[in-house]
């Protein structure tokens, strides 16, 4: 199975400007920020990085940490992409408030989804919401699922920034929605998500991507026929590899026309043009 890298590249609000050390440098419009980045294994291209804030890893495995601040930094600021504005602000988790190395994600879902009439688009785990917005834009009838209502919070904001309208939001376990999406015998023309390695749903529900990713899958199929644009699953746990994602999407939608692909996802960096791994991928694409 051939893996194809999907590369983020700078953008006029986000660049990857140096990394290495096990750090990244990175710019979010005016501010600039250091994270930790264990791909980065070689040497950065400068010593002497200036930054707004850092954020400092706990002792623990498990993403613990906190920011510390040697600028001042507005609790949010607003960024664009391709006439998209949505909100970045410094969380508790080490990101900025969105995935800016989904950007490839964001163009592939556009471009397959421009022009088509009444196509519907479900976004699962979907955060705050760029990647539905971008389906929005594209003009698809889009549902947003997420189980955090903080994060849905913050996902209409975007909408409400970017002017858009016509996104419909659920709050709930992502598991659960699609079961009864199935049950209701409902279709999408594409289907986004990007499952954590872990998380609570707002009823207790407990999620273990080795254990449960399988069976979601096996539900979001149903969901999706042979006249569907696409289905495109991306994932952060680094212990899996691309190809056994790919594997299983391949069992999944054997009964379907079109093509199963696999890859990594990486941001090119602005100082060296050197791609920095993020994430791993694998997509159902109908055959044109």
């Amino acid at each position: 199975m051939k893996l194809e890298t999907l590369i983020g590249e700078p953008w006029a609000d986000y660049a990857l400007v140096d990394s290495g050390g096990g750090r990244k440098l990175e710019r979010y419009g005016p501010h600039r920020f250091i994270r930790p980045e264990p791909q980065a294994m070689w040497q950065p291209a400068s010593l002497d990085w200036v930054a707004d804030a850092e954020f400092v890893p706990g002792a623990d495995d498990d993403g613990g940490g906190r920011w510390r601040f040697d600028q001042p930094v507005p609790k949010g600021w607003s960024l664009a992409w391709h006439g998209l504005n949505f909100t970045a602000t410094p969380t508790p988790f080490r990101h900025l408030g969105f995935f800016p190395d989904m950007m490839p994600v964001w163009a592939f879902a556009q471009d397959k989804l421009a022009g088509r009439e009444g196509a519907t688009a479900l976004n699962l785990f979907g955060y705050t919401g760029v990647g539905s917005l971008a389906m929005a834009q594209a003009g698809a009838a889009v549902t947003h699922v997420d189980a955090s209502k903080k994060s849905v919070e913050s996902a209409k904001g975007n909408a409400a920034l970017s002017g858009i309208s016509t996104v419909r939001w659920i709050i709930e376990d992502a598991g659960k929605f699609v079961a009864r999406e199935v049950r209701r015998g409902r279709r999408y023309d594409a289907i986004v998500l990007d499952p954590p390695k872990y998380g609570r749903g707002p009823e207790g529900e407990v999620w273990h991507l080795e254990t449960d990713l399988a069976r979601l899958l096996a539900d979001v199929r149903l969901l999706v026929d042979e006249n569907s644009s696409f289905v495109f699953l991306t994932v952060y746990a680094v212990r899996m590899s691309a190809l056994a994602i790919g594997a299983l999407m391949r069992q999944i939608f054997a009964d379907l026309p079109g093509r199963v692909e696999v890859g990594e996802l990486a941001v090119r960096e602005e100082t060296r043009g050197l791609l920095l791994p993020t994430a791993i991928w694998a997509r159902w694409v109908r055959s044109d």
